[in-house]
């Protein structure tokens, strides 16, 4: 079973956004993956958080290697660009896509096996480079096509569904993120919507390299008592850091109220967003502390999810290159080949 057909009917009435489109236009094809899959709830928060901001889905360029992950951009944004490359490559396909074209918003969805292994260093590379994209790991610590060995990202000691225990460091691509230089960092769990889609939301509107690490549980391999990334442990041990709403940028709305608290604010929509104000002592643009902060929780066996780090001013690959403004795919002749006498100039300056 390769392919199962949506039905074309639709309720006359469905709630549309900004752009007349309804859920079903950012949807795919009918998932095949395994019932209950994680991956799937992050295929839907996907297709909500492109909703709710108002994209077209021809402006989107989704990318992926190979594993379960990889097959996921068929079941959303059916009617975006689409490029599935080989194991662990993504990164440099779609840095090479995004040098060419810089108006599409890149989306590269990938698994633990894809960049924790054989995608390692691919994956440090387009983060320190600060390519303009939406990296997703859809992180479920196991090699569901190849029927349950460990990956890089299973935690030591945890057991596999066989009750062999794994003796290897875990990599965790967090933290790997935060040394490299990624721009904005959090972690996600696909068993929580009401926090994964604003993450998803403030990561595709945030210029460079933008990294989501989402335990995922594998329920065929990996949902078992022992297991580090099943739905109950991750439940059980999720620390969350914050509370998160996304706000495009309109007119400002200011508010003041105490640490601890919440405050109800009134929107532009005439919405109301409940805020908590975390602790003092939680910094999101402090890397270090960031790093220092994962490593506690993890001593103290929590999965710390959340907005973990960002930078405000952060610049992505053009702004490092200093391209042109225009697309590189639609410069003409005259623009790409200026002449002998722009040549001569070059050759001058470096002799």
């Amino acid at each position: 079973m390769t392919f199962i057909p949506k039905p074309r009917l639709r309720h006359p009435e469905l709630p549309t956004n900004a752009l007349g489109f309804t859920h079903r236009d950012y949807e795919g094809a009918v998932s095949t993956l395994c019932a209950g899959c994680g991956h799937d709830s992050i295929s839907a928060a996907i297709v909500r958080a492109f909703f709710e901001l108002d994209m077209p889905p021809h402006r989107v360029a989704k990318l992926s290697g190979i594993g379960c992950s990889s097959k996921t951009p068929t079941y959303f944004l059916g009617s975006s660009h689409g490029f599935n490359s080989v194991h662990g490559r993504m990164p440099s396909v779609l840095t090479g896509a995004n040098l060419a074209n810089r108006d599409l918003i890149y989306l590269g969805v990938s698994g633990d096996g894809d960049s924790a292994s054989i995608g390692l260093g691919q994956f440090a590379h387009v983060m320190r480079r600060g390519v303009n994209m939406v990296y997703v790991v859809e992180n479920n610590g196991v090699y569901g096509l190849t029927k349950g060995q460990f990956s890089a990202t299973s935690d030591k000691g945890a057991k596999s569904k066989r009750g062999l225990a794994n003796n290897d460091e875990a990599i965790d691509l967090v933290g790997m993120a935060l040394l490299v230089g990624a721009s904005f960092v959090a972690r996600g769990f696909s068993g929580d919507k009401a926090q994964l889609v604003p993450l998803l939301k403030a990561a595709i509107r945030h210029r460079g390299a933008a990294f989501i690490d989402c335990i995922s549980p594998c329920v065929a391999f990996n949902n078992h008592a022992g297991s580090t990334k099943s739905f109950d442990y991750v439940r059980e041990h999720n620390e969350s850091v914050n509370r998160l709403d996304v706000i495009v940028g309109r007119d400002e709305i200011t508010v003041d109220y105490a640490p601890g608290t919440v405050e109800e604010v009134v929107q532009h929509d005439g919405s109301t967003v409940r805020l908590r104000k975390l602790a003092a002592d939680y910094d999101l643009h402090d890397r270090a502390a960031t790093l220092r902060y994962l490593q506690e929780r993890h001593a103290a066996g929590e999965i710390v999810t959340g907005l973990l780090y960002v930078d405000p001013d952060a610049e992505d690959l053009h702004a490092h290159l200093s391209t042109v403004d225009s697309p590189l795919n639609r410069l003409a002749e005259a623009e790409l080949c200026p002449g002998r006498a722009a040549l001569d100039r070059v050759n001058a300056a470096l002799r």
